[in-house]
């Protein structure tokens, strides 16, 4: 667990990642922002609650961006190009845009994003999106950073690397269609393999120790 960080904006969606960052990084910030996506009062409500106990300041934005979303999270058909049911286009990127021109706002100088290792199946999960967004927020004004801590890792290592008590992690909304857990789309499926990979290193190391 690190110390506070007065110079970072973490990007939190309230979902299983990004709270593990959280706890992980503790920045002195965290931003969630309701574009418009069905789960947005589950987000807010999780983000705010978990940041609440770990004494980070919580910020939210709301900008409807509904008119221009597609996929699960949107609550439309996804189209051809979509590589998953929940893809809406450029998301990171429009996220990224937003919480950038409200880090500038708050005086901080970097921005924090949750993505993993797992998140190459989009363009905008990938090191190369990552590297490009870093260097167009150093272009502009306020000589911004864009950081994910996570990137080399899988959802089950980051819980791991951050130390995270599964009663703060148990806060978290892993669902893309509503506010009230569906058990069927893929943020619950993740959620449910990432709890059962968890549960198995845990057993395996528990039968290690055992005389």
């Amino acid at each position: 667990m690190e110390a506070l960080n007065g110079t970072t904006l973490l990007l939190l969606s309230g979902g299983m990642d990004s709270v593990a960052i959280a706890y992980w990084k503790r920045p002195r910030y965290a931003l969630t922002i309701d574009y418009g996506q069905r789960a947005a009062t589950a987000e807010a409500r999780a983000a705010k609650k978990v940041c609440s106990s770990l004494g980070i300041t919580h910020h939210k934005l709301s900008i409807d961006c509904s008119a221009i979303g597609v996929g699960d999270m949107a609550g439309r058909p996804s189209p051809a190009a979509a590589p998953t049911p929940e893809w809406w286009p450029f998301r990171n990127q429009m996220l990224a845009t937003f919480a950038a021109v409200y880090a500038i706002r708050l005086g901080v100088s970097r921005v924090m994003i949750g993505t993993l290792k797992t998140d190459h199946i989009h363009a905008d999960g990938t090191a190369q999106f990552i590297a490009t967004m870093d260097n167009l927020l150093r272009l502009q004004e306020g000589s911004l950073r864009f950081v994910a801590p996570a990137r080399g890792l899988t959802a089950a290592g980051l819980i791991r690397r951050s130390t995270i008590p599964s009663k703060i992690l148990r806060w978290s909304h892993s669902c893309h269609v509503a506010n009230h857990a569906c058990g069927a789309c893929r943020g619950r499926t993740k959620r449910q393999a990432t709890w059962i990979e968890l549960a198995g290193t845990k057993r395996k190391r528990e039968a290690k120790l055992r005389p």
